[in-house]
């Protein structure tokens, strides 16, 4: 994949009187996997739409190779950014093949038909996103685990070299999480897709992301490589949350244990008698 310079400058984003971002100043990896991770309502699905183009900022501005994207159409846009939002919409009776052709919607010219190409681009995702079997099924009859790699798949056929995706694995049980995580990784190691995704669980962030963007009430509080950042200050800082920091014994990256009320007391007890 062609890789990218995409970045905000100074952004600021809110609805009526209240900010949600303050002055966000950014760049994304290229080629990389990034995710944004943050406490509930701290900005992080507005600071993805707002990098999208779904939402318009009231001030700074937002680049991709150095051109902004207001000045970029929709469809053009498109041809390089792919987006999965949160709660996509599922249009009724919809087959699975049929959803993830709407993908190809960027590429195609006003009435031609469908290429060798488009179909070729349709099989592929489909394979990579391990659905090709499900293809005349429903989207109504599948799980939510299969419906969310069909979402996916749809944006794949899209091509694009930057891929954003909101909470991708919200509401998966944790094998669903990880299957879907996994497959996002070989995409990203395979063809180089850059892929910018919110995260809630900061385990599961810390173990797949090459670089994490951590935001604290509308902030940018600090970025880098999950070893460089992710501390038991950041985790206080971020979520309010008292912890342990050790490596992850299966990948070696930070592993997040949560100090629970109980054993915060029992620790600072110990502590008081030493």
């Amino acid at each position: 994949m062609k890789p990218h310079t995409f970045r905000t400058d100074h952004i600021r984003v809110g609805y009526e009187e209240r900010t949600i971002l303050h002055d966000v100043d950014l760049a994304i990896p290229s080629n990389k996997i990034n995710v944004i991770i943050g406490a509930n309502a701290c900005g992080k699905s507005t600071l993805l739409k707002t990098m999208a183009k779904l939402i318009k900022p009231e001030a700074g501005d937002i680049t991709l190779d150095g051109k902004a994207i207001s000045k970029i159409s929709p469809k053009e846009l498109a041809r390089v950014l792919g987006i999965l939002p949160q709660s996509p919409v599922v249009p009724e009776g919809i087959t699975v093949a049929d959803l993830v052709g709407r993908g190809r919607y960027p590429h195609q010219k006003f009435l031609k038909g469908w290429s060798k190409q488009d179909y070729e681009a349709v099989a592929e995702a489909m394979e990579i996103m391990n659905i090709t079997a499900l293809a005349d099924q429903n989207i109504d009859e599948l799980s939510g685990g299969q419906r969310q790699r069909v979402w996916i798949a749809m944006a794949l056929t899209q091509e694009t070299d930057i891929l954003f995706l909101d909470e991708p694995t919200t509401f998966l049980d944790i094998t669903y999480q990880v299957e879907i995580l996994d497959m996002l990784t070989d995409l990203n190691r395979k063809h180089g897709t850059t892929i910018v995704m919110v995260l809630h669980d900061i385990n599961l962030a810390a173990r797949y992301a090459d670089h994490i963007f951590a935001l604290r009430d509308g902030e940018l509080l600090a970025e880098g490589a999950p070893s460089e950042i992710i501390t038991s200050s950041l985790v206080e800082d971020v979520f309010g949350l008292r912890c342990s920091v050790i490596p992850d014994p299966v990948s070696q990256t930070p592993l997040i244990v949560p100090k629970g009320r109980y054993h915060v007391k029992e620790e600072e007890r110990t502590l008081a008698h030493t």
